[in-house]
Order: C-alpha cells, then structure tokens, then sequence
C-alpha cells in the first residue's frame, strides 16, 4: 500500500524514484557521502505541507499554553495522552501513544509547538 505524501517533498521523492533519477544521484554521489536528498524531503514537506490543521479550541490552547510556557523537562503520561488526543484532532491523525520521547517530541510536541505558536 503506497503512503499518502505528507507534503511536495514526498510528491518529488516518489518522483524521483519512479523515473529513476534517485538511482543516478545515488550512483554519482560518493561512496560514504549524504546527497541530502532526505534533508531535502523533510524540508519540503514542512515548507509544503498538503495537510491544514483544524483549528485548535479554546482549551486546546489553555492546556497548550500551560505546557509550553511551563518548560517541563519531563512528560508525563497523562499530558502525551492529551497532546496525542488534541494532535489526533487538528491534524486528522491516529498518531498513538508511544513511550519513545523522540518519537513524541518529533511526531507531535514539534508540530503542536508550530501551531500554538501561529497563535502568539
């Protein structure tokens, strides 16, 4: 089952390999060395993304605004149940909860923090 592209950088990466181009950029770039087409991706997805978010309810932004200006150093289960519940709704996402805090902070805080702060 092919994945939904998230954003242009996915779109151009899915491109690339059904034409071939990514092999030959492969094949040129020397052995050992990143072509960035990774960093390139994400990049792109972020600046272009396909998705809007939902807006975020008044006490999204209450419970967003009391985590962030916070500062904790640790989250606790409970506040990752309920930043996964209000990322599930804005993004129209079944992100689960995971116990991997990179994870977390890469599939949800990030993008969370970047809609909270579009209300600042």
């Amino acid at each position: 089952m092919k994945e939904k592209s998230k954003g242009l950088g996915d779109t151009i990466s899915k491109i690339t390999k059904a034409t071939g181009i990514k092999k030959v950029v492969e094949k040129f770039t020397p052995e050992g060395k990143d072509c960035g087409c990774d960093k390139r991706q994400e990049k792109l997805n972020e600046v272009f993304p396909y998705q809007k978010p939902e807006c975020l309810t008044e006490d999204e932004f209450n419970y967003l605004y009391d985590y962030f200006t916070k500062g904790a150093n640790s989250i606790t289960g409970d506040v990752q149940k309920k930043m996964v519940e209000i990322n599930n709704r804005v993004f129209k996402e079944k992100v689960q909860y995971t116990t991997c805090g990179s994870c977390f902070f890469n599939n949800v805080h990030k993008k969370l923090e970047k809609v909270y702060n579009q209300y600042l």
